[in-house]
């Protein structure tokens, strides 16, 4: 296997790649990426088990075939050397010689036949998507995705098809947030599907750009192809909560707020909040939140925002880290807080829209 190209036409693919080639792994065969030239291409493929991307690039392939080498190491080696360095790749042995000018480097490398691939998937039905549209859709959500909890089912994000609308929602048991957005047409049939937590951060970080993605869903695979990237996640195996039991009804007490004056009340009421339970109590008066913080310190926060409200008075603890990102991710000047009593969750969305909505638990202070 013979190659050369230019510093950029490889560090490209290697960089949409290398988000899942973890440092540390239990097989050696996963730090590692197949490279496999062929018909004056270059693909690179990188796997942890669970999500594989695959990219392609133009080389000038003088000899083909495939192997694997050490995926971090090549990406830092091309991305060090100067820009629009010629580099030549050739295969000697077990070992993978890469030159570039006067550098000179020499990889390990292990059998290409030892590289899991994600069989072709098999297509249940395609979605076609507004690109912008659906990594918003991820944005909007994904922050409210478990880390490592015991319900695995909580470790991802359900995406779940209704005729003409694709829904995303995540929670980790203490938040939830819920988005949709229309598709281009409507759904062959409903379903929901749960795509692992690293699966949705990589393939968010893919959609930068205009235009239309397919997304294809198999019974145990989602794909996407962006450009001349493909991205492939299995999918969770188990049964997402009845999220609809938890988005609050209609909640009788409304706080109309500006967000940014909202989030930054918190942002510096949170600098002196408990660092363990992020723990802030809102007094809800007549137009008027005042947001309180303290820690084991004896430190106190107080700050005093001016809303629209008109409900009854009441004092309510939230983490001041799920009211922050729930802020963050409505994306209209104001924002609508609903309430209903001191024990119920609160509902924060935007302004009139109901596309997003974003759930949080109290809790006791």
């Amino acid at each position: 296997m013979k190659f050369s190209a230019t510093r950029e036409a490889i560090l490209t693919p290697l960089h949409a790649v290398i988000g899942v080639v973890e440092r540390r792994q239990t097989m050696p065969i996963l730090s590692n990426i197949l490279l496999a030239t062929d018909d004056g291409k270059l693909t690179v493929t990188a796997t942890d088990l669970e999500v594989e991307l695959r990219a392609e690039t133009d080389v000038a392939v003088e000899t083909a075939g495939e192997i694997t080498v050490p995926g971090r190491k090549l990406h830092d080696i091309c991305r060090a050397l100067p820009e629009n360095a010629a580099i030549d790749f050739a295969v000697t042995g077990q070992r993978v010689v890469v030159k570039a000018g006067r550098s000179r480097f020499t990889l390990s490398t292990l059998p290409a036949a030892d590289f899991p691939v994600v069989d072709e998937v098999a297509t249940q039905q395609t979605l076609t998507l507004d690109r912008q549209g659906f990594r918003q859709l991820l944005e909007q959500t994904q922050f409210s995705m478990a880390q490592q909890d015991v319900r695995y089912y909580l470790n991802g994000l359900l995406l779940e098809t209704d005729r003409d609308t694709l829904r995303a929602v995540a929670t980790d048991g203490h938040r939830l947030a819920l988005a949709e957005i229309k598709m281009a047409a409507p759904a062959e049939r409903n379903e929901q599907l749960i795509v692992p937590r690293k699966g949705v951060l990589e393939l968010q970080r893919l959609l930068d750009g205009e235009g239309e993605i397919q997304i294809t869903l198999g019974p145990n695979h989602v794909q996407a192809q962006v450009g001349s990237i493909r991205f492939t996640s299995k999918l969770i195996d188990g049964k997402f909560p009845d999220y609809g039991r938890v988005v609050p009804a209609e909640p009788v007490n409304i706080v109309m707020a500006d967000r940014d004056l909202l989030r930054h009340a918190l942002q510096r009421a949170a600098i002196l909040s408990n660092e363990k339970y992020r723990g802030v109590r809102l007094a809800l008066g007549e137009n008027n939140v005042t947001i309180q913080a303290n820690n084991p310190e004896q430190e106190e926060a107080e700050e005093s925002v001016e809303v629209e409200y008109s409900g009854e008075n009441m004092e309510i603890g939230f983490n001041v880290t799920y009211l922050l990102d729930a802020l963050g991710a409505v994306d209209e000047e104001q924002v609508q807080v609903g309430l209903g009593d001191t024990n119920s969750s609160c509902l924060i969305r935007a302004s009139g829209a109901a596309a997003s909505k974003f759930v949080v638990m109290p809790m006791r202070l």
